[in-house]
């Protein structure tokens, strides 16, 4: 079972990588420092550094599907 408190949405628009919001500090539309061919090879094994240039604050994206990344931090309370 996939940990959901660790995974956040995502969308690509014209090969740039955004979230909806910042798991942080909630700031929209936060484009993020990852293109869709690192997506794949995050998909194929590999792991991201992902720094969100609103806070700095900073996640390991450990593995991708077509609508979320998967971290290695805890980004939602339950």
């Amino acid at each position: 079972m996939i940990p959901f408190d660790r995974a956040w949405p995502y969308d690509i628009q014209m090969k740039d990588v955004y979230v909806p919001s910042c798991p942080f500090c909630g700031q929209d539309n936060v484009l993020l420092s990852l293109t869709p061919l690192e997506i794949r090879e995050v998909r194929e094994g590999s792991k991201r550094l992902v720094i969100f240039p609103c806070c700095r604050n900073k996640v390991t994206v450990i593995d991708a599907d077509q609508d979320y990344l998967l971290t290695n931090t805890r980004l939602r309370k339950g």
